[in-house]
């Protein structure tokens, strides 16, 4: 029986591991997407100023933009940092608010792997139908498969949650 602990809690740790690097990176992502969104609308302001705007500003700034908030998602979801209303929730007793937050975070994980899955169909018939941006004509549908990465990930996190209530997965 000891066997199968260990085994689980070498698993757990693993899993723990490897999603911490997932919403790491995608943090990291979603870092490197605010600092472009700044640099180019800087730029595009400065060269406003000098009757010399930045093509495709607009372009950038909503691909990065878009790429900014699913990347923030999961680091979010991952240190607890959603808004919640707990008024109603702490009236519950404890195993009242038990079976509320499972059932809510099990619906929460339906609700990102249903994301997940929608994003990929959508961002594959983007990519066969040719779609590009307006100005610099940047091909969109990988920023759909970006939010579907982001989607799993939000769902593993969750996962995380279910199996250890009460702590978030990181520190913030």
């Amino acid at each position: 029986m000891s066997g199968i602990v260990r085994g689980f809690r070498y698993l757990s740790a693993v899993y723990s591991t490897v999603v911490r690097a997932l919403v790491y990176s995608l943090a990291a992502l979603a870092g490197a997407g605010i600092v472009a969104m700044m640099l180019v609308t800087c730029v595009d302001v400065i060269g406003r100023i000098f009757r010399s705007p930045l093509v495709g500003a607009f372009d950038i700034v909503k691909i990065a933009g878009a790429v900014t908030i699913a990347c923030a998602l999961p680091y979010t979801t991952a240190v607890k940092g959603h808004v919640a209303i707990e008024y109603f929730f702490l009236k519950l007793s404890r195993r009242g608010r038990v079976v509320v937050d499972t059932l809510a975070r099990l619906a929460s994980m339906a609700l990102f792997v249903f994301l997940c899955q929608r994003s990929i169909i959508y961002g594959e018939s983007l990519r066969r139908s040719g779609e590009v941006t307006a100005t610099l004509q940047i091909p969109v549908f990988w920023v759909l498969y970006v939010i579907a990465l982001s989607s799993a990930v939000v769902a593993l996190v969750i996962f995380h949650n279910l199996l250890h209530p009460g702590k978030e997965m990181i520190k913030p």
